[in-house]
């Protein structure tokens, strides 16, 4: 049995998420189906990171088992020849059997993107969050540094969150600006349900001014969803990709994901 790793990029909003859901469109439903029809037989993958419905990645990892004899590249152009335009399998190539696409992930990235100007956009559309009220970094980067290191994100986490603890890393934020266009990435050894995108709302609450850079240490502090904003739009969230040890020779992310449009 052999198994293969893949890269994958998705335009996440015609989907209701990663996770396969009966007679609901994801992604893992597709791929399985597109790898599968190469494979020449059924094929289970196993992703790096779930995404909602309405989120997007740059640079998904997953990894499938298989006992098809194909090449690299077979396994790249075969499926894409059976996905819709809105997913494409960018690299293959394989690994050894302890190699698993999430579990010997390290820490994983996101990415918000957030057009900042007055009037909406006719061509951005659901690539990025609009936000009309200008936004101050100053504000925004003192809050971020609030959120480095272990805390319990309780209250930046959605009431349907499942995961068992409440306890994450931040490694790093990062917000930078090119022209209209904002980009706030999040570094961390794991991400709760819609905590990227809570983070992103308080974020913005204190770059308009409508809250201080310190009310982000109470709304952590509370351990309370209620003291927090609410919760942003999926449409600027983007899955930037697990990393994992240099061993494993799991290929850097394109340059692409850097900005978008």
């Amino acid at each position: 049995m052999n198994r293969i790793a893949v890269g994958i990029e998705y335009h996440g909003s015609a989907f209701a998420g990663w996770q396969t859901q009966e007679k609901l469109r994801t992604v893992q439903g597709e791929l399985e189906a597109a790898l599968g029809a190469v494979a020449d037989h059924k094929v289970d993958l196993i992703g790096a990171g779930r995404t909602d419905a309405g989120v997007h990645a740059r640079e998904q990892v997953a990894h499938f088992e298989t006992q098809a004899a194909r090449s690299m590249r077979a396994w790249t152009l075969g499926a894409n020849t059976h996905l819709p335009a809105d997913i494409s399998v960018t690299w293959a190539l394989p690994v050894p059997a302890h190699f698993h696409a999430r579990y010997c992930a390290q820490a994983r990235t996101y990415r918000y993107l957030i057009l900042n100007r007055g009037v909406r956009s006719a061509l951005v559309g659901d690539r990025a969050a609009a936000i009309f009220k200008p936004l101050d970094q100053e504000r925004m980067s003192q809050a971020a540094a609030r959120l480095l290191g272990e805390h319990d994100f309780s209250a930046l986490r959605s009431s349907e969150c499942q995961a068992a603890s409440p306890v994450r890393t931040i490694r790093a934020v990062e917000i930078t600006r090119r022209g209209a266009y904002w980009r706030f990435e999040f570094d961390a050894n794991a991400f709760l349900h819609h905590m990227v995108r809570n983070i992103v709302g308080c974020l913005v609450m204190v770059g308009t001014g409508a809250r201080s850079p310190a009310w982000l240490d109470q709304v952590v502090q509370s351990k309370d969803r209620k003291q927090a904003a609410p919760t942003f739009a999926p449409d600027g969230l983007y899955f930037a990709g697990p990393y994992y040890d240099a061993p494993h020779a799991i290929p850097e992310r394109s340059p692409a994901a850097d900005w978008l449009p």
